[in-house]
């Protein structure tokens, strides 16, 4: 399995806009991944429901995590996905 730890870069956390980009993003992956945060069981990254309940703010430690081919490459995309600002027009 492979993980990456990132730092939520939205100053508006992973919220709405910032969620649904990044649900988004998962689903085109093609993959299953997976996000925690603080220690906290891990949930769907392609959910935006999971996404918004998991309570990311800006600056917090998430944990992206997935199996298969792709799994390593499909995982860096979306840390630097997920540590920049989402919130832009």
């Amino acid at each position: 399995m492979s993980e990456r730890q990132v730092t939520i870069g939205s100053k508006v956390g992973l919220h709405a806009r910032p969620a649904s980009l990044f649900a988004k993003a998962v689903k085109n992956a093609g993959i299953p991944v997976k996000i925690a945060k603080n220690g906290q069981p891990p949930v769907n990254a392609a959910s935006l429901l999971s996404l918004l309940t998991l309570g990311a703010e800006f600056g917090d430690q998430v944990t992206l995590s997935a199996e298969g081919d792709g799994a390593d490459a499909a995982l860096d995309e979306l840390a630097a996905m997920l540590g920049s600002e989402l919130d832009v027009d």
